[in-house]
This record gives structure tokens, C-alpha cells and sequence, in this order.
């Protein structure tokens, strides 16, 4: 397959699943202005660093799939991420975005991914254009036992609210952005993907602490400072933070926010002590909304092993964060397809906490490098 032509690059056709939360609704809202006000979205997108003029194409299409009936202006004032002197001249644009009904999540895996293929399927038609890309925006779910999408006659879709759509993407030959904590590659979809020549990016979405937390242990490694400990803490009041209260839905979140510092430094934080010392807290914090706070207490250990510390404290808007790097994934999705890229793709693990493919890079330098390598591949 040959690159795409940045010159006349055809318009995105975005499908969302869990549109209508923090994220999607956002990223609904950063869509429908970038006609109007490119310079409020263009300058905050990082894939323009990497593949000059992928940015000029000339529409976004959005549709999703979500539980929410609510039109999706009421969702966007209802979140009050954005403020209403942003968001209410797009109400009318925002309401025309089609949000279907997820399917009913006692149905079959099959008659769900069927429901979702005749949506796909409407909306290429009224997109002729459009290259799709599916991004999953759903939230955590428990984790999955092993082996349990093994057959998938036999799957219990409780485990797994975004297998069909994950589905339903491959075998329509379509991008897979998976942008939660989900576990997502199992083989049904990975083998589907490498059949039909459809590249996968995930998991895990690496919007604010975990973005500094790469940046800082690759500096520390770097400068041969050893981390004793590390301690983070998160408060938020979206959605995702309630959400992340069940233990059983936080598991995979938790896991993928501590083990990636084990595989950037090299060594298991917390050795010395025969245990880890790497500890990570969430905290759903209503007052506090889509607006996240997260601290970080980092020990480290210099010249004749004298410790010494670092405080940080973040105070970031959690869905401003992840809507650019959703739509950040999607060019780079679609530009990977077109050079014949499929299945999980490595190189994307800039992007993400947990990144899957094989031997993704997790150093920060090394994330960027890899970016810019296969930066170059799209130019060829």
C-alpha cells in the first residue's frame, strides 16, 4: 500500500464507543471546532511534530455508541469540562452526532458484534470517504480470567463490554485504538486484525501522572540516581474516578500505572526491602470533577547511597488531557494502514501506560525515538 496523500488527505470518520463520557464528549466538542478555530485544537496535537500536514484534512465525522440517551450537548454541559462560552455555540452540531445504543449486554458476544457491524456499516455508507477509526473509550471493567475469550461462543460478556466492538472493528477492517485499561489482545481480535490488515494501538492511555512519571524515572535512570520509592497519589470526580472505586474494576489501571516504572529503571522499586515501594492510589473526589490532582513523593538515593527527595503535584483537567491523544492515535492509525502496518502496534508506546506489541519501547527517549522511526516509514 502506498502513504497517504498528505496534500489531499481524506477526512476521519471517528466511532466511539462510550462516547458520551468525560472523553468522548470532549473529544466530540474538539472535533466539531476544528474547522472553525484550528488554532485551538491543531498546536496541542503531537502528531503534527511527526507527520507534517497529516493535521490538513479537511473534516472530522464522529459517531459512537453509548448507555446515555441524553442529547449530546446536555452530556458536554453535564460533564462542565469545557465552559459554556466554548461549548454552547456548537450545541446544535454536538446534537447532530449519531450515538447509538450499545447493544444489550445480555445478548450473545455474536448478535452483539452483529448490531454493532450494521451501525459500522450505515455510517461508512453515509462516510463513502472517510477512513475509520474506532477508539474505545469504555471504562475499566474487571479483569478477564485467563483464558476466557479462549471460545467465543462461550464469553462472558460481563468481562468483556468491548469485545464486540473490538470485533466488529477487525473483521471490517478497521483501526483499533484502545485507549482503556481493558485487555483487549486476545487472539480472536489479534489474529482477526493480521488477517484483514488492521493495526492495533494500546492499552491504557497515558494522559498526565503517568506521562511524568516515564519522564522523570527515564531522567533518573539517565543521571544514575537510584528510586528507593515512589508514592502516587490521584483524586478525581468524573465518571472514571467512581468507576475506578471497585477494586476489581481498578486492578488493571493499578497494574499498568506500577509495573511500567519496574520496566523503565530496570529493577523492582522497593528490592532493598522485599517489597515493592511503589505504591499507587486512587481516590473518586466529587467535588473535584473531570479536574485531576495527583502527587508524587519520589525517594531517591545519590553518591554513598544519601537520599534525597522530589515533590510533585499536578493539577490537570483529565479528559483535556486525553481527547488530543485520542485524536492523535487516529492519524497515526490511519497513516500505519495505509503502509500495510497490522496487528499491535509497538511503537505507539509513547502513548500508552501499558503498550502492547512486541518489545515496545518504554524510556522516554526511546518512545520518541520510535515514534520518529516510524515517522519515516510514512514519509517512504
Amino acid at each position: 500500500m502506498s502513504a497517504i496523500d498528505t496534500a489531499t488527505p481524506a477526512p476521519l470518520l471517528l466511532l466511539v464507543p462510550g462516547i458520551k463520557g468525560a472523553i468522548g464528549s470532549t473529544l466530540c466538542l474538539a472535533a466539531g471546532m476544528l474547522p472553525q478555530h484550528p488554532e485551538a485544537i491543531l498546536p496541542y496535537l503531537t502528531a503534527t511534530d511527526f507527520l507534517p500536514g497529516v493535521a490538513d484534512f479537511p473534516r472530522i465525522a464522529i459517531a459512537g455508541w453509548d448507555l446515555n440517551a441524553a442529547r449530546m450537548s446536555e452530556t458536554v454541559a453535564r460533564h462542565g469540562i469545557v465552559p459554556e462560552q466554548i461549548a454552547g455555540p456548537l450545541a446544535a452540531e454536538l446534537d447532530d452526532i449519531p450515538a447509538m445504543a450499545a447493544p444489550d449486554a445480555a445478548d450473545r458476544l455474536e448478535v452483539q458484534v452483529s448490531a454493532i457491524r450494521g451501525d459500522i456499516d450505515q455510517l461508512r455508507a453515509r462516510h463513502p470517504d472517510a477512513r475509520p477509526v474506532m477508539i474505545n473509550l469504555l471504562p475499566a471493567c474487571p479483569q478477564c480470567p485467563a483464558g476466557a475469550c479462549d471460545n467465543l461462543e462461550a464469553v462472558d460478556c460481563r468481562y468483556f463490554p468491548d469485545l464486540a466492538y473490538a470485533l466488529a472493528a477487525v473483521r471490517a477492517g478497521i483501526p483499533l485504538v484502545n485507549f482503556t485499561p481493558n485487555d483487549l489482545t486476545q487472539p480472536a481480535v489479534v489474529e482477526t486484525a493480521a488477517e484483514n490488515a488492521v493495526p492495533l494501538a494500546g492499552r491504557d492511555g497515558k494522559t498526565g501522572q503517568t506521562y511524568l512519571k516515564v519522564v522523570l524515572a527515564s531522567a533518573l535512570r539517565a543521571r544514575r540516581l537510584y528510586v528507593d520509592g515512589w508514592y502516587s497519589m490521584n483524586i478525581l470526580g468524573n465518571a472514571d474516578g467512581r468507576n475506578l472505586m471497585d477494586p476489581e474494576r481498578a486492578h488493571g489501571k493499578l497494574e499498568n500505572k506500577t509495573r511500567l516504572l519496574d520496566d523503565i529503571l530496570g529493577y523492582h522499586v522497593g528490592e532493598h526491602y522485599g517489597e515493592p515501594t511503589h505504591k499507587v492510589h486512587i481516590d473518586y473526589y466529587p467535588p473535584r470533577g473531570d479536574a485531576k490532582e495527583a502527587w508524587d513523593v519520589i525517594d531517591i538515593k545519590g553518591l554513598f547511597g544519601l537520599p534525597m527527595s522530589l515533590r510533585i503535584n499536578l493539577q490537570g483537567r483529565d479528559s483535556i488531557l486525553a481527547a488530543p491523544m485520542a485524536l492523535d492515535l487516529a492519524l497515526w492509525m490511519v497513516q500505519l494502514q495505509a503502509r500495510g502496518y497490522k496487528g499491535p502496534i509497538a511503537e505507539l508506546g509513547f502513548f500508552f501506560k501499558k503498550p502492547e506489541g512486541v518489545n515496545p519501547p518504554f524510556g522516554f527517549v526511546d518512545q520518541i525515538q520510535a515514534l520518529r522511526n516510524l515517522a519515516e516509514t510514512c514519509r517512504d
